[in-house]
């Protein structure tokens, strides 16, 4: 099968620009893949973080045609008419922030006029932290869809509830396996990173985002043995002395150890291999990278159920699934996995889920909704 693929790859950061560039790698290994990328993705008014490229001393990647300017709709006109003109079997486009509205509908229609089926997979319909705006703007961006791969069940259901009688696969969100596991012993991780050997280590990895939860966090910390330390490893995207000024309010100044700044991809492995579990606090949001990050290392997850999030693990097996903004239940949590034996057992189920969640399984629920081609419907 012949399939063009549309999205973020490197230099550009984060969880969707590694998820695209894994996804590609995995259709390649069966069907001939042309992949569209950007020159230009955001606008830096629109990035709170660092615009700067993706500091990895050897970067994911994929060969890749790179035209779209998100500012310029000629250049989305012009992929527009490179597709059509590669007559693929099918347009794969991905789904997560409604900046894409514009890009996507080119894309759509032009895919529709050609008779190429279009097949979105859905990341989040609604950023999180966004208003209610956002819900009609993905109604509108997918309504000229074929078919659509949810990578939750909750955001299944809402999909086949909006677009009827098109075909709506539940998925999942792979392990991101970009670095093979190298075996770095917690001791060597701990002295590169500074960290005494006789602590428990929490982390929280990845971009310092209002939704994500580190003020319940920290909160929960304060409530947990002065032998239990957070290990605070990203970039923040809101005011680090707000979060410091927390810190400082818990006297939690010699237990809480930050890393601020993007982790390049040779340097994400000591973070997890230091620590015993990873803590995923969300307010809001749909899935996450960061836990598909501590699946492939079998660090433990303790997780908020909002979302599709509680999906990634099945609770008291692989992990613990919390409500959200409770510190007290989620300093419980925490506590339950630090222990010894519950968080051995743990790491155990982690190594056989992360044989499940392949990115080959994702390419065959690809490959199960493409064939035989959906049915199109005119969602005008």
């Amino acid at each position: 099968m012949k399939l063009a693929v549309v999205g973020p790859t490197y230099p550009y950061r984060g969880g969707v620009a590694h998820f695209t560039t894994l996804l590609v790698r995995a259709c390649r290994q069966r069907h001939q893949v042309v992949f569209h990328s950007y020159r230009r993705q955001y606008p830096r008014w629109l990035f709170p973080g660092s615009t700067a490229a993706d500091p990895s001393a050897a970067g994911l990647r994929e060969p890749c045609e790179r035209l779209i300017d998100s500012l310029n709709p000629l250049t989305w006109r012009a992929v527009a008419r490179q597709i059509v003109a590669e007559r693929p079997d099918a347009l794969l486009l991905q789904w997560w922030t409604p900046f894409w509205l514009p890009l996507s509908l080119v894309l759509t229609r032009a895919a529709r006029r050609a008779g190429i089926p279009v097949l979105f997979l859905c990341h989040q319909l609604v950023e999180p932290d966004s208003g209610g705006y956002e819900w009609p703007i993905a109604r509108l961006a997918l309504r000229h869809a074929d078919a659509f791969i949810s990578l939750t069940s909750v955001e299944r259901d809402i999909l086949a509830r909006a677009f009827p009688g098109r075909p709506v696969v539940g998925g999942f969100l792979p392990v991101f396996d970009q670095r093979a596991p190298q075996g770095i012993a917690s001791s060597a991780a701990r002295q590169l990173l500074g960290i005494a050997a006789d602590v428990r280590v929490i982390l929280f990895f990845g971009f310092v985002r209002r939704y994500k939860g580190l003020r319940t966090l920290l909160d929960a910390l304060a409530r947990l043995p002065d032998d239990v330390h957070l290990l605070i490893a990203g970039e923040f995207w809101e005011d680090e002395a707000e979060y410091r000024a927390q810190i400082a309010r818990h006297g939690l100044t010699a237990r809480v150890h930050i890393h601020a700044g993007y982790i390049p991809d040779e340097a994400v492995e000591p973070f997890f291999a230091a620590s015993d579990v990873v803590a995923l606090p969300y307010l809001s949001g749909s899935q996450s990278g960061v836990g598909m990050l501590a699946v492939n290392y079998a660090v433990p997850i303790v997780v908020s159920a909002v979302g599709g999030l509680g999906e990634m693990i099945e609770d008291g097996v692989d992990g613990i699934i919390v409500p959200p903004a409770d510190p007290g239940a989620l300093a419980a949590a925490l506590g339950t996995t630090l222990e010894p034996a519950v968080n051995q057992r743990m790491r155990a189920a982690l190594a056989r889920l992360r044989q499940r969640r392949s990115w080959d399984a994702l390419v065959d629920l690809i490959d199960a909704t493409l064939t035989p081609s959906p049915t199109r419907k005119d969602a005008s």
